[in-house]
């Protein structure tokens, strides 16, 4: 029996029931449905807007039911539309009238957008705890990696000489960011909308400021129309997820490259590689290649969410029910990929003489030795166009700059003298 039955004279279309629940996509917000519901009836009886005793019962239904979900002891069904009905009726199924007094003083349209906070907020939290291991991997690798050389790049070509450890670090700088811009994204998500009601509050004397403390809500949110139809913090969130995955595939990206023949700068543990069915010398950097792919998944539900949002009028709208596939398929992959990336980066193994030895060819200390020019007096300009002809020289000899010989050094310019070895020392250069 449906809980808004009074209004209508006809029973739901078995197809409109189907198409119109929710259940399969929001039954996890249970614990936080509950949670919620729990501090609103002790709202509901410190302000004596029912009995004491009646709120206790409430409760205390309400925890027993918590116990059975978690226990898989409890049946959902589309009848009952989505977690809030279905609670809600397995709550007067138990202790009967009673039980109908617990939706006093609030609507769904408060109730699921406090449910989408508390939900989100422990998803920012675990987040936040995988970022910070993340980093911690990544630091440790740098410090055992502070004197592996490397080549630079721009443009995919090799540029400078760098160490190992600088590379990691500029992830280290971004994967930082993130974690900021979740703590951002989480002062804004914890606001609780609840006691705004359907758009418009209520007219029973309720204290919001309670239930938000029983919630662990920092701050409640001001307006009611707002707070209701508000997923700002559902898309600032999925658009954290998006920024975060995007850093995660750029590094992916390296490692799928780093573990090529071509490169062999280091090699997957088999634990996190696949093979082929048909070529059996193969060994697949898959693990990188679906956190690559799953970027673009994240990079969709971003866009889910805003192109819901976009021509939606004050103040709840159904079309919002669609919010959640995207907003729980955001935090679960994000999740699932960080998990697996902290384990390919941990268990991965750097081949540093194959680095070193990259990084010696492809004239990445040219700059240097312009620097080196510069420092003796030239113009930078100049000392660029001679390098770049003994760059085309040594070319045309099949030999580095560093093979040179000095006398060939001061056939481009005499201000070479014996100490230009020591400038262009690729391991010099790159360990600064």
């Amino acid at each position: 029996m449906k809980l808004w039955k009074g209004r209508f004279s006809k029973e739901a279309n078995s197809s409109a029931d189907a198409f119109n629940a929710s259940i399969e996509v929001d039954q996890r917000l249970y614990k936080h449905d509950i949670n919620g519901s729990i501090a609103h009836v002790k709202m509901l009886g410190k302000q004596g807007i029912i009995e004491e005793e009646e709120a206790d019962q409430i409760r205390l239904a309400l925890l027993d039911i918590l116990k059975d979900i978690e226990e898989e002891k409890v049946s959902f069904t589309i009848e009952r539309e989505d977690i809030h009905m279905n609670i809600e009726s397995l709550l007067t199924e138990r202790i009967g009238y009673v039980g109908k007094k617990l939706h006093t003083a609030r609507s769904r349209n408060d109730q699921i957008a406090t449910d989408l906070r508390l939900y989100q907020k422990e998803e920012i939290d675990g987040i936040l705890n995988l970022l910070k291991q993340l980093t911690d991997v990544l630091a440790d690798l740098t410090d055992k990696n502070k004197e592996t050389v490397m080549p630079g790049y721009t443009h995919l070509q090799r540029a400078q000489p760098v160490t190992l450890a600088l590379h990691l670090g500029a992830y280290i700088q971004m994967f930082k960011r993130d974690e900021d811009r979740f703590r951002d994204c989480l002062r804004r998500t914890d606001c609780m909308p609840l006691g705004s009601g359907a758009l418009a509050g209520t007219t029973y004397p309720i204290d919001r400021f309670f239930t938000a403390g029983e919630l662990g809500f920092s701050a409640i949110c001001e307006n009611s129309m707002d707070a209701v139809s508000d997923r700002d913090f559902a898309i600032e969130f999925a658009g954290c997820c998006a920024m975060t995955m995007m850093h995660l595939s750029r590094f992916c990206e390296e490692l799928i490259l780093w573990s090529s023949t071509e490169f062999a700068f280091i090699e997957m543990d088999d634990a996190f590689s696949t093979g082929s069915s048909i070529m059996p010398q193969k060994k697949n950097p898959d693990m990188a290649e679906l956190i690559r792919g799953k970027t673009g998944r994240v990079y969709g539900n971003l866009f889910t969410l805003l192109t819901i949002m976009k021509g939606l009028p004050l103040a709840y709208n159904k079309d919002m029910q669609e919010d959640k596939p995207a907003l729980f398929d955001t935090g679960d992959t994000l999740k699932d990929c960080l998990s697996i990336f902290i384990q390919v980066i941990s268990t991965m193994e750097v081949k540093g003489a194959n680095m070193e030895k990259a990084a010696k060819s492809g004239f990445m200390n040219a700059t240097d030795a312009a620097d080196y020019l510069v420092k003796k007096g030239l113009a930078f300009r100049d000392c660029h166009e001679i390098i770049g002809k003994m760059v085309l020289y040594c070319i045309g000899q099949n030999k580095a700059i560093d093979d040179m010989s000095l006398e060939e050094f001061k056939s481009f310019s005499e201000l070479f003298e014996a100490d230009i070895y020591e400038a262009v020392d690729i391991r010099k250069r790159a360990i600064i």
